[in-house]
């Protein structure tokens, strides 16, 4: 029977080796070797077409583990993800994935699954897959100093996303949280809103400080007085529609009238139209609902929800590309404390609207 080149070789474990290769060329190891790792210049160019031909036609594929310890580089960068399940996470992710791809590196996720005693494993699980660097989705859980303390031990360069750098990161990725909000306001009073109800973020969480005084000073400025009991806190370590359905039934159940709603995020925001409806109520006839993040389904909620978009994949672009520059400079000379600032902005859609007088 003839010898099937694609699942066989001369080790007989089934993997195509270099070996495999340079026999099929007629061509030596090193002359082989030498095209795959680009250090062939001279090698003529139908060389290089034959070698990359014949790869392909048999199933060859570089041994990237045996690679790794000559160079003693890895090309890879460990991606430490609150949950890995979150919407707010996965876009993030395609923009940290998409840029360190252009510059052939490969992301290790590592889920934390919303909880911080995690972080310890994770990282230890990183490091011994030799990864060159960390970038921490941190945003919305405080992660602090139990991700501080942990780095410390290990000397990779750094960058968190969605908080400011602690300890000795080298880098971070942040939205402005009180212009969000800000805006949000700005668009109900616009829209002529007067007693807005307002579900705030968990005192854990990094976002729900400055959201929060995001809607007091606009608040302020234009005039409004935010009544206390109109205000609720989600008490968990983060939000849940389950909690923002309880909460806006809190709301309703205090007898005091509003016509709008500020949620802390996306999520919450669903619930709190599922608890209006719930209550006979329409969105946003009787009540108008803004959210924050833009995550995906957002848009095609119903009604459509208005809400302060945070460029969450462009985040994961901005952390990725300071990844890219850390491990591009030399060791000693690598910059510390690096902040980039997003900007958000707010999307208007079909879940607010004048107040029904």
């Amino acid at each position: 029977m003839a010898r099937n080149s694609r699942n066989e070789s001369k080790n007989g474990d089934g993997v195509i080796t270099i070996r495999d290769l340079a026999q099929a060329t007629g061509l030596s190891v090193a002359t082989v070797s030498m095209v795959l790792n680009g250090v062939g210049r001279r090698i003529p160019e139908s060389t290089h077409r034959l070698v990359e031909e014949t790869a392909r036609k048999i199933g060859y594929s570089p041994n990237l583990q045996a690679r790794s310890l000559r160079s003693k580089r890895t090309r890879s960068i460990g991606v430490l993800v609150f949950d890995i399940t979150d919407p707010y996470c996965s876009l993030m992710i395609r923009g940290i994935e998409n840029t360190l791809s252009v510059a052939d590196y490969m992301p290790v996720l590592a889920d934390l699954q919303n909880n911080p005693k995690r972080v310890a494993q994770c990282m230890q699980m990183l490091m011994e897959r030799r990864v060159e660097g960390l970038i921490a989705i941190a945003n919305p859980v405080d992660l602090g100093s139990d991700l501080s303390s942990v780095i410390q031990n290990f000397k990779v360069p750094a960058i968190i996303i969605g908080a400011e750098s602690v300890g000795n990161l080298d880098g971070s990725v942040v939205v402005d949280n009180q212009a969000g909000m800000r805006a949000a306001v700005e668009h109900l009073y616009e829209l002529g809103h007067r007693k807005i109800a307002v579900i705030r973020g968990p005192r854990s969480l990094n976002d729900s400080a400055p959201r929060w005084k995001g809607i007091q000073q606009c608040a302020r400025e234009k005039g409004i007085s935010i009544d206390p009991a109109l205000v609720v806190r989600i008490e968990g370590r983060n939000s849940s529609y389950e909690e923002g359905f309880r909460l806006t039934e809190t709301l309703l159940s205090r007898g005091k009238q509003f016509s709008a709603l500020l949620a802390f995020d996306d999520l919450t925001a669903f619930a709190a139209i599922g608890a209006l409806c719930n209550a006979g109520l329409r969105v946003p006839e009787n009540c108008s609902v803004v959210g924050f993040d833009d995550i995906p389904g957002a848009a095609f909620y119903n009604p459509p929800l208005t809400t302060v978009c945070q460029h969450l994949e462009q985040q994961g672009v901005l952390g990725a590309e300071m990844m890219r520059s850390l491990l591009s400079s030399e060791k000693d000379k690598r910059p510390r404390g690096l902040q980039e600032v997003v900007q958000p902005h707010l999307v208007v859609r079909k879940s607010t609207t004048p107040p029904n007088r």
